[in-house]
């Protein structure tokens, strides 16, 4: 007895699929540029970060810096995402889900980031700072023009790898209420008794994170072949 029917009919029922598209698809939008947001955050304080970490001779601050993004890379993303939209009412201090999921996720992707940057920076051959300010460079200057840019080159591959990771992770927003793929999914899948919309979702997140995947293999192959 041939299957396909009752599978497609299971998993890629196209009446269900009318009517949940919408929903799902919506979702996307805002899980779209929720990850965006995330990433430009992420990736800026990351950064920041490191260069901090490099210029400053302050161990009381290198501490900081370090524990902070030892803490966070420990962490799982849900526990974080838990305490804080959670836990803050406590201390009178209430955010709605889009926003915690924001603020967990983009403290995570810059811990994580920092350490991609600062490794990238610990690559480098000795001198290349002194070397820059030899010519008359100011440290931002150098910073900007000669250091972060062969930092972020050798980084570039890894930094790539935890974009993607975060845009999965923004699923776990759903867990607190938050509106993205995933959760819109599961609800429209429970309402018609049907995993069409999981289905759906699945390839929204394939849409979304194929790119970023390609992207990865691209600068590995360029990386390598330097």
């Amino acid at each position: 007895m041939d299957a396909t029917p009752s599978l497609i009919h299971t998993f890629f029922n196209p009446d269900i699929l009318a009517k949940t598209a919408p929903i799902v698809l919506a979702s996307a939008g805002q899980t779209v540029l929720l990850g965006f947001l995330i990433i430009v955050c992420g990736i800026g304080l990351g950064i920041l970060l490191a260069s901090l970490r490099y210029y400053t001779r302050r161990r009381t601050v290198t501490a900081l810096i370090v524990g902070y993004v030892d803490v966070l890379r420990a962490l799982p993303p849900l526990v974080l995402l838990i305490v804080v939209y959670f836990a803050l009412p406590y201390v009178n201090v209430s955010i709605d889900a889009t926003l915690a999921t924001f603020l967990c996720l983009s403290a995570i992707l810059s811990a994580f980031i920092e350490e991609c940057v600062w490794s990238g920076i610990a690559a480098l051959a000795q001198g290349q700072m002194e070397a820059a300010r030899s010519t008359g460079m100011t440290w931002s200057a150098a910073m900007r023009h000669v250091v972060l840019p062969q930092a972020l080159k050798i980084a570039l591959p890894q930094i790539t790898n935890r974009c993607i990771a975060t845009i999965k992770n923004t699923a776990l927003g759903s867990v607190i209420g938050f509106n993205e793929v995933l959760g819109s999914a599961q609800a429209a899948s429970s309402d018609f008794a049907n995993p069409t919309p999981l289905t759906l979702s699945a390839l929204v997140y394939i849409a979304m994170i194929l790119p970023f995947v390609l992207f990865s293999r691209y600068l590995e192959h360029r990386t390598g072949s330097h």
